[in-house]
């Protein structure tokens, strides 16, 4: 199996944001940010916890040193590692540990996507699982400033947002799915 280029990794993550993500209106806050050319891709080639740990804060200081206005979030690309989505979600407690050793509760935020995710006490084929389901492993970085501005200005309850995420995803149909998520029928 051949290793993928940037490009093979970057367009489909940028095509997935723009279809699902901001298509579907799973995060009300993304369509800004991605439009103000504020969101930063970056592909990882890390191959053992240790050297993504080591690029994830690398990652995070390289946001934190960016000001909020040029670069609101980062979305890193795991190219390599944390294919099965058991080892990435055993993988998300060392990130959270570095982000506590790090003292970095409170500015900054971990959301998770993989193409297998899986929501505790779901099925693996349930559609609520579409919500975080993207082409590839990600670690996506969030300023606490960023979410809590956003929702301080969300006209309804931060609840309602994944509850509308689920309807969303039930609401599909398999050839909507599809095209949506062409990574989980290939």
């Amino acid at each position: 199996m051949s290793q993928k280029t940037d490009e093979q990794l970057l367009k489909p993550v940028q095509t997935w944001l723009e279809q699902v993500v901001i298509g579907l209106n799973l995060c009300p806050f993304a369509k800004r940010p991605w439009t103000n050319h504020q969101v930063h891709l970056q592909v990882t080639r890390a191959n053992s916890d240790e050297s993504l740990l080591e690029d994830l804060a690398l990652e995070i200081q390289a946001l934190l040193a960016q000001p909020i206005e040029k670069r609101e979030t980062t979305v890193m690309i795991v190219a390599q590692h944390l294919q099965a989505f058991d080892d990435y979600n055993q993988f998300l407690n060392w990130a959270e540990a570095l982000i506590e050793q790090q003292n970095w509760q409170g500015i900054i935020q971990l959301a998770s996507f993989h193409p297998d995710y899986q929501f505790a006490g779901t099925q693996a084929d349930d559609a609520e699982n579409l919500t975080n389901r993207a082409p590839f492993p990600l670690l996506h970085i969030l300023r606490e400033e960023s979410l809590e501005k956003a929702l301080a200005r969300y006209p309804h309850d931060p609840e309602s947002i994944f509850e509308n995420n689920i309807r969303c995803m039930h609401e599909l149909s398999e050839e909507r799915k599809r095209e949506l998520f062409p990574y989980l029928f290939s």
